[in-house]
């Protein structure tokens, strides 16, 4: 059986409905990219501070450990991965914020690194 490596997307899946179901959550090891809006649906900010230096609201919630980083040409912050290389937000492998996700994420697989194709894996089925 060949694995998809998260790491080369060339390995990855072409896409299908259900693929999710029994999945590791690999996707959820990318970097998620988020925007200001984004944070503001994940409940990190209020939709007063988006008016706020971009920069100052990346160093709160880097110090809060949600941001890793931002990029002022894109506008773009980056979530903290754990040591894991997984979503700040992953717990026990399924979302915590599943309802209120960055876009980057509701829009996976149709974008990425490799757009319509998914570094699924299923978990491996226990043996009794």
């Amino acid at each position: 059986m060949i694995f998809s490596d998260v790491d080369r997307p060339s390995t990855w899946k072409k896409y299908s409905s259900g693929m999710c179901h029994g999945c590791r959550a690999l996707c959820c090891s990318l970097p998620v990219e988020a925007t200001a809006s984004d944070l503001v649906r994940l409940e990190l900010i209020s939709e007063d501070e988006v008016m706020e230096s971009p920069k100052k609201i990346a160093r709160r919630l880097s110090a809060a450990g949600y941001v890793q980083s931002f990029r002022a040409k894109s506008g773009l912050f980056t979530l903290v991965q754990k040591g894991d290389r997984t979503c700040v937000f992953l717990v026990n492998s399924v979302c915590s914020v599943y309802e209120r996700r960055p876009a980057v994420c509701r829009k996976f697989p149709e974008i990425g690194p490799r757009p319509g194709f998914c570094p699924c894996t299923k978990a491996s089925p226990q043996r009794i």
